[in-house]
């Protein structure tokens, strides 16, 4: 990666330069689309999307409140009015059915989360998109490389979203990220977007109201790398879960991450248990050498924004304010060695069945 950084700084211009071009070209290659677009950040991919399907003030995007807050925070940059609906109560993804009730009038799109890696029920949100007249957007920004029925997660939606923040399953050494889409006219307006605005051909003539959010070379060339070891460390991340829940099976007060079925394939960005023990089991593995972290701790719609913005209060969605309570997130990276991982369920047993 040191090498394709100091080539690119060396030999193509800053901002937009030859790596940029083949990055997304090669990205798209990967996701099965016809067209990736190149942002700054997962959040400004999604917002910059809802921006190029012109939706924006008095339009509604169904969505879920659990989930870093940039998938709401898009929704509100755009100019519209995130509509949460709550999690299925079997796993940690938006629920179709629930989803479902809360489409009205000024709904314009869907916007489900594959959170943590796990597909969500993409082929309903995909169906109820289609028949209610709507735009499906995959936030597929912890998902990279995740596949639903044989189709990359980001390939099925009007367009997927990306981040590679150096935490995600890739990166491109800072923060950075893409739009993927088979529609060429969303394409060009993304592309405009994230460039001030301008026209396809005219630097300084500007055809719509844009910002700057543009991937640099240096990034790029990183990401062209790490896109090359996605699929292997992906397949680490898939063998290090299994590890953990041969470990992890029928020991009490814990809750695995759903198991995929046979059509999915989850990339693991995250290995989430469930206890309702959560803090202290936090604290005992922390005194024990252990880092784990909380994914969420609190959902969006009881974030302060939101709460004063929209009036939301606790016990409006009572599966994801459950989920914040109970989540833990275990060590998880490709490199996480399988003695590492025994460790970690070691000292988990040993705190729960004492």
């Amino acid at each position: 990666m040191k090498a394709a950084a100091l080539s690119a700084l060396e030999n193509e211009m800053m901002v937009m330069g030859e790596s940029v071009f083949k990055f997304e070209e090669e990205f798209a290659q990967y996701c099965g689309t016809k067209h990736a677009v190149s942002t700054g950040s997962g959040t400004a991919a999604l917002s910059i999307t809802l921006q190029a399907l012109s939706i924006g003030h008095g339009n509604e995007v169904i969505t879920t409140p659990f989930s870093f807050i940039a998938t709401a925070n898009s929704i509100v940059h755009a100019g519209a009015e995130p509509i949460f609906a709550d999690v299925e109560d079997s796993e940690m993804n938006l629920s179709p059915s629930k989803t479902r009730a809360k489409i009205g009038s000024k709904t314009r799109a869907l916007m489900p989360v594959h959170l943590y890696g796990h597909p969500s029920r993409i082929d309903e949100f995909h169906d109820m998109a289609a028949e209610s007249g709507l735009s499906l957007i995959e936030d597929a920004c912890q998902a990279h490389g995740a596949e639903f029925k044989g189709r990359k997660v980001g390939s099925i939606g009007d367009a997927g979203c990306f981040s590679f923040y150096p935490a995600k399953n890739m990166t491109v050494g800072g923060d950075g990220g893409m739009i993927t889409t088979n529609n060429e006219e969303l394409a060009d307006a993304a592309r405009s977007i994230r460039d001030c605005g301008r026209d396809k051909n005219n630097k300084y003539y500007h055809g719509r109201i844009g910002f700057t959010s543009r991937l640099n070379t240096v990034n790029a060339a990183i990401g062209r790398i790490q896109l090359k070891r996605l699929e292997a460390w992906n397949e680490a991340r898939r063998w290090i879960s299994e590890r953990y829940r041969r470990e992890l099976e029928g020991v009490r007060d814990v809750v695995l991450p759903p198991q995929e079925a046979s059509f999915e394939k989850a990339v693991y960005h995250l290995f989430v248990i469930r206890t309702n023990l959560r803090d202290r089991v936090k604290k005992r593995l922390a005194d024990d050498g252990i880092e784990t972290g909380i994914h969420y701790p609190r959902p969006i719609h009881l974030q302060t924004p939101y709460r004063q913005k929209y009036g939301y209060a606790e016990g409006a969605f009572p599966l994801s304010e459950s989920l914040a309570n109970e989540v833990l997130s275990l060590p998880m990276y490709p490199t996480l060695a399988e003695d590492e991982v025994v460790r970690v369920c070691e000292a988990l047993k040993k705190f729960l069945v004492a």
